[in-house]
Parts: C-alpha cells; structure tokens; sequence
C-alpha cells in the first residue's frame, strides 16, 4: 500500500463548511465585511453577504467566463451564474466538489488542485477568492496566464504577511501564508501590472474575533472536562494526558493552549501581520 499524505486542507474546507452551513444557512468559508454591523455570529452571514457584494464589483459585466479557483461549496458560483457569467470552479476537495455540483448545477466543476489544471478554454477572469495564499506565486501567476483570453484579468482576494510578521515566535497567527513584498516583486516577473488595489484589512478583522470566540468556547468546555476528570477520574486523566504529550510536540501543546484559552489571536493581531487585499491583475 502507497503511503500518502494526509490531506489537511481539505480536510479543513470541509469541516468548515458544515460548520459554516449549520451557523449561517449558507456554504460560505470566507471572511465577513463587518462596516457597519455589530460583531456577533448573528450577524456573520449579512457579513459574508456584504464581502461578495464587493468582491463582485471587480468583475467584468456578464455574460463574461470564469474560472473560480477553490470555489468553496456553492454561494460564489450560484450568485454568478444567477447573475448570468459563465463558470467553471476549480477545487481539491471531493466533498466540496460535490457540494458545488448539487448546489451550482450550471457549473462545470473540476475536482483538482489549480496547479494540475488543463483545458484549452480560455477565461475572462481567474478569480482567486481566499484560496491565492494556498498555491505558489511563482506557479499561480503563470498557470493563469496560460488561461486568460486577451484582455482577461486576474481578481485576488486574500490575506497577504506584512513587513511586521515574525515567523519565529510561537504565537498562534491567522492570516497569508505569502508575504506582500513577494507577491509584489512577483507580478511584473510574471508579466502583470496591477490595476486595482483596495486594502480591507480592517473591515474583515472583526472575523477573526468572532472566530476567536468559537475556539475559546470550546476552550472552556475541554477545561470543564478536564477538571472533571482530576477530580474523579485521575488515572483516566493521566492516561490521556500522557498520551497526547507523546504523541504532540511541545510547540504544538503550546499553540493548541493559545487557540483554545487566550486571545492572542485577534483583529488587533491580524492588522498587524496581514493586509487584506482585493486587486485586480491586468497583463503588462
């Protein structure tokens, strides 16, 4: 039997997107825009709602074809065929994959990552919704080059890591896995000007807070268990303890205790070490 690796992403894709589905009632995984709502999680799909809302104002007009590259479940791709574009969806996830042909039936859905992508079609826009920061610049860039039509462009938004981001503590951060300065020295490498630029880092920060909420609720309740444990149950609880100190690192234990009791990652904090971007990208 061929040893492979775990797949971590799409495992967390779909585990978020039950989560997500069950809070708001839609399949949304990206952040909020939170101008003028209260942060509560009452509230997080009007600010889901609000995001795309925006994010589509960077479109061309329909009937333009898209290519919307880790397109989630269904929301991005059923608003925009509701709308009257064309699209494909790009995504690694079977489960997600699924979701997006029962609930976007118009969509052709292509279960893959965006790297490994062929077609001889070619695109209005490649649309990179909070999935840029998962695949290389050096082969993102490219790769959609390859798949634009004359006069095509490329929409981003994501988190990108600002000057301030310090990858050697053990802080548990949230935001880009590409650093901004990279990612600007890589557009004109790779043939592209960016002819549109809109920073909302401070707008879809309160999303972090309130995600910051659900894991500190969860916080309480293994903190609650544990007690109970110690107290009535300590050989049981010794075990267990025992186990998982085999069985994870240290840096693990710490970052896993700053996710589930303190705060250390807030809006605060992610303004800090982010900037969130919506661009547009235009051939050179």
């Amino acid at each position: 039997m061929i040893n492979q690796r775990i797949d971590t992403r799409a495992i967390g894709l779909d585990v978020g997107l039950k989560f997500m589905s069950w809070l708001t009632g839609a399949e949304n995984l990206h952040y909020g825009l939170w101008t003028g709502l209260e942060v509560n999680a009452a509230n997080l799909g009007a600010a889901q709602a609000a995001y795309t809302d925006k994010l589509f104002k960077l479109l061309p007009p329909a009937p333009a074809r898209i290519l919307d590259i880790g397109g989630g479940a269904r929301e991005t791709a059923r608003k925009l065929i509701d709308l009257g574009y064309d699209v494909d969806i790009v995504v690694p996830s079977e489960f997600l994959a699924t979701r997006c042909r029962e609930n976007a039936p118009a969509a052709r859905v292509h279960l893959m990552r965006f790297e490994d992508f062929e077609t001889a079609d070619r695109f209005d826009v490649c649309l990179f919704s909070e999935s840029f920061q998962y695949i290389s610049v050096d082969q993102s860039l490219p790769k959609a080059n390859t798949l634009l039509r004359q006069g095509g462009v490329i929409v981003i938004a994501d988190c990108f890591r600002s000057e301030n981001f310090v990858r050697e503590d053990l802080n548990h951060k949230v935001g880009g896995w590409h650093a901004l300065q990279l990612f600007q020295d890589a557009v004109p490498r790779h043939g592209f000007a960016v002819t549109s630029e809109e920073d909302i880092t401070a707008a879809v920060a309160p999303s972090v807070d309130l995600e910051q909420q659900l894991f500190n609720v969860i916080g309480f309740a293994t903190t609650r268990i544990d007690a109970e444990l110690q107290a009535k149950k300590p050989k049981t609880r010794w075990l267990i303890a025992r186990a998982f100190g085999v069985f994870s690192s240290k840096r693990r234990r710490v970052r896993l205790d700053q996710r589930l009791n303190h705060k250390t990652r807030n809006a605060d904090a992610f303004c800090y070490n982010n900037r969130y971007l919506m661009l547009i990208l235009e051939r050179a």
